[in-house]
């Protein structure tokens, strides 16, 4: 009679951690083929590895093959710790748009090395190739993206680690801006004469349109639909753009109301005091116009929304004055900085803006409790108040000193989104019928009961779908004289953005018109997480090899000084030649030169290699944290049940 071998319990437990291991890795292998495998659970602080809602919207409503070329530089030397990991990340949002896209988006992955046809397809896609220079290694690196459909092409040239908040919303706006077949239409509305206009004096040149209106026209198709629209399509006009209403109907504002709750996107501009308004008034006393309207609101709109605006007061804060070149003082004139911008952190259109310039500009109160989400993009301090329009246009000193703080921070730029509601829950408010004409109607009808039926009401009452509206509280902001500067290039007059006022008005187009979905994409955060105590031991590393490059640069300066004062006694002396000593000298001081600089080379290439070390380290540790916490387990496990045994 035969016994049966006994394993070891050591042997054992060897053996159990080897299975685990080995389901581990056949069950990450399943999990990849499946699709339940391409999901994903985000457990980071702010969700940096789950694209926003608007994005996924983007991906699924794509009818159309978009292809992503991805060029980048994979193998090089001169490579940066920071780009590579960067790559990394490109390449795994990409995984994921491709994933989301159902079969609609290809990502083409290419490696430009010099010579090749990758690199031929980088310059004809107008790739900008980052020269680096590393000592005596120098390369061209190429990281960017070309993206392409129905015969469009968007390229991001060069992909910036520091611009990674960036990324998921440039790659989302260029991937809806290709798979629109057509130029995306604006709708303008302005009392403002912005497409330009005739001579105001016989003889003179015809008023060219505003700088940015012609900036608008190689983007966009653009349609003039004047003060009164009867309507507005909200399939045909992808944006709408209000700009300095004055002087609007009930019937335009419902025109407008009609149009976004039928899904439609708007920026508006109001203003209380507008200068262009007022410059903008006929100079000919011969001339038969009506005066410039220079006070323009949204009255029955912005009150629906539960916004209040005062169309004829301006605002005047301290802390953002500006000082003019004459000395004076301009209280209503605001310069305003990041300071003013309260999410810019976080929010795309102001990210990246520097400074604003609103000149007599009004000031939004949110009163809420309409059913609408605001969120403040541009504010004014607490120390603002509203003045009086006219005394702040005439830069009155005394408002510096009379003026007293409302104690609120009025928005200056707003962004409403939501489903709106109808301001006119009575509908058109051009077929409603003033007392007298409902009196002589009935009076011309006897009171007889067989008067014709009221017309029924088929104007909209709330929105189809979420939309938003951006509301700014200045109409001269964009103006021509406050926005641009002009810039003489030989007989051709050009105009280079004096502020970020242009920036902010064309960041809002982009993002509204690229798609109704875009809107909604945020600012994707940094998933950079710097190790405090790897950055102390590397600035420490950095900071004692600083101190001999330091003394071996002031040898080198001390050199090349003695060196060229001998070159000067050989220039400006009789004898042709230098001494045997002093030769002898320049000789020494020259190879003294060569080899400090090759010691600086060598400590370079010693500190790249202690900080690729201390990143493997960092590295290996990482990953072998999880192996080495199930071995223990399956010790402990096997002690425990050992024990338990032994005890019976």
């Amino acid at each position: 009679m035969s016994t049966a071998k006994t394993i070891h319990p050591v042997s054992r437990a060897a053996l159990g951690i080897a299975a685990l291991i080995v389901i581990v890795i056949l069950a990450n292998w399943l999990m990849q083929l499946s699709p339940l495998g391409k999901k994903n659970l985000d457990l980071t602080e702010n969700q940096v590895h789950t694209l926003s809602q608007g994005t996924r919207e983007i991906l699924k409503s794509l009818d159309a093959p978009v292809v992503i070329r991805y060029y980048a530089t994979r193998k090089s030397e001169a490579m940066s710790r920071d780009l590579k990991l960067y790559m990394r990340k490109v390449d795994d949002l990409l995984q994921t748009y491709q994933t989301l896209a159902g079969g609609q988006l290809r990502v083409e992955r290419l490696d430009p090395q010099p010579d090749t046809d990758a690199e031929d397809s980088a310059n004809l896609d107008g790739m900008r190739g980052e020269r680096i220079i590393d000592g005596t290694y120098e390369e061209n690196i190429y990281h960017g993206i070309a993206i392409s459909s129905l015969d469009q092409t968007q390229t991001i040239p060069f992909l910036d680690p520091r611009s990674e908040t960036r990324l998921e919303y440039e790659l989302s706006r260029a991937i809806a801006q290709v798979s629109q077949p057509k130029k995306p239409v604006v709708g303008i509305m302005s009392s403002l004469p912005i497409t330009g206009g005739p001579a105001a004096m016989p003889g003179q040149r015809p008023q060219e349109p505003w700088v940015f209106y012609q900036q608008l026209q190689q983007s966009y198709d653009l349609r003039d639909l004047g003060m009164t629209p009867e309507s507005i399509d909200p399939d045909e006009i992808t944006l709408l753009l209000v700009l300095h209403p004055g002087g609007i109907t009930p019937q335009a504002e419902f025109a407008i109301d009609q149009y976004l709750l039928g899904g439609g996107t708007m920026i508006a501009c109001v203003d209380p005091h507008s200068i262009a308004a007022q410059m903008a008034a006929p100079q000919n006393p011969m001339m038969q116009q009506p005066p410039a309207e220079t006070s323009s609101n949204l009255p029955t709109l912005l009150k629906a929304w539960g916004i209040e605006f005062d169309a004829a007061r301006v605002i005047a804060d301290p802390e953002y004055r500006t000082r003019l070149a004459d000395g004076r003082v301009g209280v209503g004139l605001l310069s305003l900085g990041q300071a003013a911008m309260p999410n810019r952190k976080d929010d795309l259109i102001t990210q990246s803006l520097n400074d604003l310039y609103f000149v007599l500009s009004g000031g939004f109160k949110v009163l809420g409790g309409k059913g609408v989400d605001s969120s403040s993009l541009v504010r004014t301090t607490r120390e603002a108040a509203l003045v009086n329009a006219m005394q702040a246009s005439r830069l009155d000193q005394r408002l510096l000193t009379e003026t007293r703080p409302d104690d609120y921070a009025y928005d200056l730029v707003l962004h409403l989104s939501g489903k709106f509601k109808t301001a006119f829950p009575d509908g058109d408010p051009s077929k409603e019928k003033s007392a007298a004409e409902q009196a002589a109607e009935a009076e011309n009808s006897g009171g007889e009961e067989d008067a014709p039926a009221e017309e029924e009401d088929s104007s909209l009452k709330e929105a189809v779908e979420s939309t938003s509206v951006f509301l700014i509280a200045d109409s001269d902001f964009i103006y021509d004289q406050f926005a641009y500067r002009p810039v003489a290039l030989g007989n051709i007059r050009m105009y280079s953005p004096a502020t970020g006022n242009s920036s902010l008005l064309f960041n809002m187009i982009d993002q509204a018109s690229g798609s109704k979905h875009l809107i909604g994409s945020r600012s994707r955060a940094s998933s950079r997480r710097p190790f405090t105590l790897v950055d102390k031991m590397e600035a420490d590393f950095e900071q004692e090899r600083g101190k001999k490059i330091a003394e071996i640069e002031a040898e080198i300066e001390k050199a090349q000084t003695r060196l060229s004062e001998l070159q000067s006694q050989k220039s400006q002396g009789t004898e042709l030649y230098l001494s045997p000593e002093q030769e002898a000298e320049i000789v020494k001081l020259r190879q003294k030169n060569v080899e400090a600089r090759r010691a600086i080379r060598e400590l370079q290439k010693d500190l790249k290699r202690e900080k690729d070390k201390l990143s493997a380290n960092v590295t290996i540790l990482n990953v072998l944290i999880i192996p080495l916490a199930v071995a223990i387990l399956g010790i402990l496990v096997q002690m425990r049940r050992r024990s338990v045994t032994e005890a019976r």
